[in-house]
């Protein structure tokens, strides 16, 4: 489910995102935990899904550059499919974006597209790690 965070009015920039980019489904802001934050072009079951998914990917990834690349910080998540095309990137101090084309989208302008948002609303798009609960290990 989609947080009720001060984030949350995030959701017109992905959404020019999505209308900038040709061929580009939906775009998802989330912790890098995999709480959804804002989101557009998905219901909220399918936000829960591509957190989760998402988040896994980013870590992942994170843990191939921390053992193989000298702890090389992570860039980008690339998934091609069929179909489609999905991509994870950083998104400040705790966050991801995640952003799924049709597998004809252009890359190139779609992974521009990404940084420039990203690089403008950095500190905005930062997100807390979650406090533990209490007795919790």
């Amino acid at each position: 489910m989609v947080s009720d965070t001060p984030t949350q009015n995030l959701d017109w920039l992905l959404k020019g995102l999505v209308e900038r980019v040709p061929l580009t489904y939906s775009a998802l802001l989330l912790s890098s935990d995999g709480l959804p934050k804002a989101c557009e072009g998905l219901t909220p079951d399918e936000a829960d899904h591509m957190a989760a998914l998402a988040s896994g990917m980013y870590s992942l990834a994170r843990s191939a550059g921390v053992r193989f690349a000298h702890g090389a910080d992570v860039r980008q998540v690339v998934i091609e499919l069929d179909t489609a095309l999905l991509f994870v990137s950083a998104a400040g101090s705790g966050a991801c974006l995640a952003v799924m084309a049709d597998r004809e989208a252009n890359a190139e302008v779609l992974g521009y597209e990404m940084a420039m948002l990203v690089k403008s609303v950095r500190p905005v798009l930062a997100t807390p790690a979650r406090n533990q609960a209490p007795g919790g290990h």
